[in-house]
């Protein structure tokens, strides 16, 4: 239905009886695109298609998410550990673990730099847009509609039943409205309540204490954000993100202060929406320097 504008052929790689979808699109070295949520790798369809005639493309959909199966919480766990594992299974099955250009957004932040962490050598290059890699910037409320949707009574009837989470993504995360095709491959994977179970998730496993059982991946991997100082980082920012908003962008550079950077004043959450061809222009030139 999408093949117009998500013009990719489908891979998929058996992950313990669950399928993960992927993009894999031409040849050199590898780029490593990881989503967040509520999107998927439709999110990134547009640089795809400018880095794929020189560089190899590997673009998953998480577990729970895009064209990947969608399983119940009983038979995946939907937890950041579990996450980084997939994408180090990905890579390690398409062989492209090393000399890897990261590009990440969203909760794909996370994922993406843990594996960093935990693979520095792998690391060739970062590019960053509108996401984080650390617990939230000191003094930072946690915003308060995310609050609602991990409410353990409020957020399944919102996320999962309301469809709200999505619906506000797609109203808010993009300044620049989208068409109405691109609008519905958005929102096409998650359709229903079963297929929302990763919007929620994803959500429910935002660490704010201790006791989360993701809350010292997180830490680990901000406390070796150091050591990943020497790898060449560009950082491109959509201002008006209402939720990874200038405090975040500003923690990025405190931690990143040699990368180099490009804010998007008029650009929202969805930066690679609404500046996709200032981002693709820069991207472009970054991975040939």
């Amino acid at each position: 239905m999408f093949k117009d504008i998500y013009p990719f052929k489908s891979h998929f790689l058996d992950l313990n009886g669950h399928k993960l979808h992927y993009v894999d699109e031409g040849s050199g070295e590898p780029v490593v695109m990881l989503h967040g949520n509520p999107t998927w790798s439709f999110y990134y369809r547009n640089l795809i298609k400018a880095l794929s005639p020189k560089f190899r493309v590997i673009a998953p959909d998480h577990i729970g998410c895009g064209l990947s199966d969608k399983p119940g919480v009983n038979d995946y766990s939907y937890t950041l550990k579990q996450r980084i594992e997939d994408v180090e299974s990905l890579l390690t099955h398409t062989g492209t673990d090393s000399n890897i250009t990261l590009v990440v957004h969203d909760w794909g932040g996370m994922i993406g730099m843990s594996y960093a962490a935990r693979h520095i050598s792998a690391i060739k290059r970062i590019v960053v847009l509108n996401t984080a890699a650390f617990h939230l910037p000191s003094g930072k409320a946690f915003p308060w509609m995310l609050s609602v949707c991990q409410n353990p009574i409020v957020g399944p009837f919102m996320v999962r039943g309301l469809n709200a989470f999505c619906r506000s993504a797609l109203r808010y995360c993009p300044k620049k409205p989208l068409g109405a095709l691109e609008s519905k491959a958005y929102m096409d994977p998650y359709n229903s309540w079963q297929n929302r179970i990763a919007v929620l998730r994803f959500v429910q496993d935002i660490p704010l204490k201790p006791d989360h059982e993701s809350y010292d991946i997180v830490t680990t991997t901000q406390n070796t954000l150091p050591d990943l100082q020497s790898i060449p980082m560009m950082i491109c920012w959509g201002k008006k993100d209402f939720i990874f908003d200038v405090d975040f962008y500003n923690e990025w550079l405190r931690r990143f202060p040699k990368a180099e950077t490009h804010m998007f004043h008029e650009a929202g959450h969805y930066v690679l929406e609404d500046a996709k061809d200032e981002i693709i222009t820069l991207v472009s030139n970054f991975m040939e320097s």
